[in-house]
């Protein structure tokens, strides 16, 4: 029977579950989106009025009773978004031992929608590092390629351009109608010069950002350096963090070897964003328009993970294998990145299930939502509910795990073998660094990965030998085995 009244809890993108916190916060982000003052386009009056409707019958709890009455049982089925769950074990075992399992998520677009949505305007910030140690090759083709992207940008695209060193300096104001000479003017005048200081940077960045904050555009900051900054780390996650909370993405790029992977992974995944690695300069015009190429082909620019914490389960890794691999930041809402229009997001989790967890026949692993953030649709997507349980037998089940999280482990297991040798080599444990690159090099080469292993074996001589990895070796080895996660998911889904 059809309802006589809009899907309220549709209209606001919750599930009927939804509290009442969880309706207010998604009332008030709608609202944002949709207000008059701020949105003329046709049709958006009609649905921020709609909205009201709906937060005005779902906050007040009779009304809500109510309506709930005349609706039919829930539909699980996502109009736009599809999304398949691949689980490594069919059954739990009862022992007294933790077990791990291994859950692989796949998100993306319905194959069998018809329309091509259109790309929605970018707000885009470059922040750039000028400090003194960029002089020379590498601010010549950073200087280059930002001219190629602002000449790129559309018509209601925002483009704005920060440099820093131990000041920050907005080189292009953020505006959708850029006088292109005068600006390219202001870039080739771009001078390296003092030292690095990230936090200016990317405040001044976010600044810029905010002055075209909208929800319908793609709000994103591309950070390049290639120095460390000292200090102002935890300034830094902090802003990022409240760039999440504004659905800002943040991206970061180094170059060379002398810049700090692991603060730019964890900038990054606040985010939901990615980290990349530039060993050389002249790749850096590839990897910038590749990122730009990225944004402009994005169908959902964040994909959130809501879940509630089960009793004496725990989730103990997260890394997201496609688009732009990378650690995720654990903790709810999990930030797991974008969708792209051609290329679903695939995540990979890890469980660690204490023996206490399997008192009864049957566990519930998981208990969550996903929360799809369009950028293109002026009405939130309906969130899909996650709900996993997992039988408790006395003995394994004979069924194999899914090709594809076998396919997505056997390179997983590469890349936490280099996590493992980073960790023995920070705490001092050379030998033990070395035995894991060794270990990597063995898996690589049955891989056919020839190269890669040769530079594992010579990085565990370095670490043997000389208490010390090669001029960049660590982040050859870290962003190599990364890139490999990739190529086996596509590999997989091709």
């Amino acid at each position: 029977m059809p309802l006589s009244k809009p899907d309220y809890y549709a209209i606001l993108g919750v599930l009927r579950d939804a509290t009442e916190e969880e309706i207010k916060r998604a009332y008030f982000q709608s609202a944002q989106r949709l207000h008059p003052d701020k949105n003329t386009v046709d049709g958006e009056t009609e649905l921020f009025l709609e909205t009201q409707q709906a937060y005005e019958a779902l906050s007040n709890p009779r009304r809500r009773r109510q309506y709930d009455a005349t609706l039919p049982p829930e539909i699980e089925a996502n109009k736009e978004i599809r999304h398949v769950v691949y689980l490594s074990r069919q059954n739990l075992v009862r022992i007294g031992e933790k077990q791990l399992v291994y859950l692989l998520l796949e998100v993306g677009l319905r194959e069998e929608k018809d329309q091509k949505l259109p790309a929605p305007p970018l707000n885009i910030c470059l922040v750039l590092d000028r400090s003194t140690s960029m002089r020379g090759e590498r601010l010549d083709i950073v200087k280059a390629t930002a001219i190629q992207l602002m000449r790129r940008m559309r018509p209601q695209d925002v483009f704005s351009i920060v440099t820093f060193n131990d000041h920050a300096e907005v080189i292009v104001p953020a505006s959708v109608s850029l006088d292109k000479k005068l600006q390219e003017g202001r870039i080739q005048m771009i001078r390296a010069s003092g030292a690095t200081e990230i936090y200016k940077g990317l405040e001044a960045g976010m600044n810029e950002l905010q002055r075209a904050l909208d929800p319908s555009r793609i709000n994103h900051l591309i950070l390049l350096t290639d120095g460390n900054t000292y200090g102002d780390e935890k300034k830094c996650l902090k802003l990022a963090g409240q760039a999440a909370a504004q659905n800002i993405g943040i991206s970061g790029m180094g170059i060379g070897h002398e810049w700090n992977d692991i603060f730019l992974d964890q900038l990054a995944s606040k985010t939901g964003g990615s980290s990349a690695y530039i060993s050389k300069p002249k790749d850096i015009e590839r990897l910038l328009l590749d990122k730009f190429n990225t944004l402009n082909n994005t169908y959902a620019d964040d994909v959130l993970l809501e879940y509630k914490e089960q009793e004496h389960i725990k989730i103990n890794y997260v890394f997201r294998l496609q688009p732009e691999g990378g650690p995720v930041e654990i903790g709810s809402p999990m930030h797991l990145g974008p969708i792209l229009m051609d290329d679903p997001l695939h995540v990979l989790l890890e469980f660690v299930i204490e023996p206490d967890a399997l008192k009864e026949d049957l566990v519930e692993l998981f208990n969550g939502a996903l929360k799809v953030s369009v950028a293109a649709r002026p009405v939130p997507v309906s969130p899909i509910r996650l709900r996993f349980t997992h039988r408790v037998d006395d003995r394994p089940s004979a069924e194999p795990p899914p090709t594809q999280i076998l396919s997505a482990l056997s390179r997983l297991t590469l890349y936490r073998m280099q996590e493992r040798a980073q960790a023995a080599a920070e705490a001092g444990q050379f030998d033990a660094a070395a035995r894991h690159l060794q270990n990597l090099a063995t898996h690589l080469l049955s891989q056919g990965e020839h190269s890669l292993a040769k530079t594992a074996l010579f990085e565990a001589e370095n670490l043997e030998k000389m208490h010390a990895w090669s001029d960049g070796g660590s982040k050859d080895i870290k962003y190599s085995t990364r890139a490999l996660l990739l190529t086996a998911v596509k590999k997989v889904t091709a």
